[in-house]
């Protein structure tokens, strides 16, 4: 391992420190019973998930939920503390160089040709923004000489799975609703009337957009690429970022979609950085949380599933049927009832119901309540989802997660942030 890697890998070592504080037929059972130690975060490390997955597969599965940092800095250090990692594309880059994920084989994943073109070409629809920053599909296909790009391949780096847009979820109580695409705005995020009201996901390859979209918006500064931002820009972006932060403008940086609840339900925040089952669980604790769809476009990310490089045997095979049963349909719809998308929603469509594809999937007003995984009601009748439907939030992607060439400089500046 050269230098600059090992000087990576310490400052992500450091930084997870901080985030740490962050009806259907049974599956084709694994083929001996086995233990499958899952490295991720809460968006999809859920217990109802684990348990229906384990009764499907017949194996033990060992789910480790971690808030974002934490979980890529252990996943980049040691392959040998996990499986399978389940994290977002932004990670991909990091663990695939870092060597501690294998390439995984399209012929042994049952629904592959099922998979939408969001992670094939990059884009659902012929018209649709793809955003800046590392879109899913540019780091898919492994080619023969070890590099990742989008020329199709038999392996691949990842399992496309869950995905959705984010922005930031804000308190109507607090703050008069906004029209999506054309008042909503990052800028919020830097409002001076919500300072000490604002909460910020802690995660250098994410929250980081989120301030770079709001400090561009506001006019503060302009980005000759938000997906490739330069060391001067970010020296200037910090610059102003901190500034925010001496004035006690940021209530918080979460770690994990239950801490970013908590802000919110707390009222320490009225503004924040939100995930999309975060919004669903306080909506149905009967918190009025609306999900900007800001004018600026939001920021995407994709779930990514990756084997382990110790991964082998019958361990791997377990994998293999893990991953194969996170695209047989009930996961998908299972996790539609959050707000997310699943990359062959075709295939969990027939295990939602008419009502609940038309809200989630085509963005039509609810036509009765809708529940939640936990069977509370999340969506009442008549009520729309903001942003609209599945093709057109993804046509509105301003910007990925992503790791930056910049990405070394870019840590270091974001744990100053927090830090002070």
């Amino acid at each position: 391992m050269d230098a600059s890697k090992r000087t990576t890998l310490k400052k992500m070592a450091l930084l997870g420190c901080t985030a740490s504080v962050i009806n259907h037929v049974p599956y084709v059972f694994a083929r001996k019973k086995t233990s499958l130690r899952v490295l991720g975060t809460h968006v999809t490390l859920q217990p109802a998930i684990r348990q229906q997955a384990m009764q499907d597969l017949g194996i033990d599965l060992i789910f480790q939920p971690l808030g974002s940092a934490a979980v890529l800095q252990k996943g980049s250090m040691n392959p040998g503390s996990f499986d399978i990692y389940e994290q977002w594309s932004n990670s991909i880059n990091i663990l695939w160089n870092a060597g501690t994920i294998q390439p995984i084989e399209k012929k042994k994943l049952t629904y592959f040709n099922e998979i939408n073109s969001l992670t094939k070409t990059g884009k659902l629809t012929k018209n649709a923004n793809i955003g800046a920053g590392d879109a899913p599909y540019k780091l898919l296909n492994v080619q023969p000489n070890g590099t990742l790009s989008e020329q199709e391949s038999d392996h691949i780096s990842f399992l496309p799975y869950v995905h959705n847009v984010d922005s930031f979820g804000y308190n109507t109580q607090h703050i008069p609703s906004g029209t999506a695409y054309q008042s909503e705005s990052w800028s919020w995020l830097l409002n001076k009337e919500f300072a000490g009201k604002v909460g910020i996901v802690n995660a250098p390859t994410i929250g980081l957009f989120d301030l770079a979209l709001a400090a561009q918006s506001k006019g503060f500064i302009q980005f000759n690429d938000i997906g490739a931002i330069s060391r001067s820009e970010l020296d200037r972006l910090f610059a102003i970022l901190l500034d925010f932060k001496r004035q006690g403008h940021f209530s918080g940086f979460w770690n994990s979609v239950p801490e970013s609840i908590d802000f919110m339900k707390s009222n320490r925040v009225h503004i924040e950085s939100m995930f999309s089952p975060a919004v669903s669980a306080l909506n149905s604790q009967n918190m009025n949380i609306r999900f900007a769809a800001p004018k600026e476009g939001y920021r995407g990310w994709h779930g990514v599933m990756c084997l382990s490089a110790n991964t082998k045997g019958s361990i791997k095979d377990a994998a293999y049927d893990y991953m194969n049963w996170w695209l047989s349909g009930w996961p998908g719809a299972f996790i539609a009832r959050q707000g997310y998308y699943i990359s062959n929603p075709q295939r969990s469509k027939a295990l939602l119901s008419p009502e609940e594809w038309d809200f989630w999937y085509e963005g039509k007003p609810a036509r009765k309540s809708l529940l939640n995984t936990e069977g509370d009601v999340a969506i009442t009748k008549n009520q729309t989802r903001n942003g609209g439907s599945y093709n057109k939030r993804f046509s509105n992607v301003a910007v990925w997660n992503t790791v930056m060439p910049t990405y070394e400089y870019s840590l270091q500046k974001w744990f100053e942030l927090i830090s002070r």
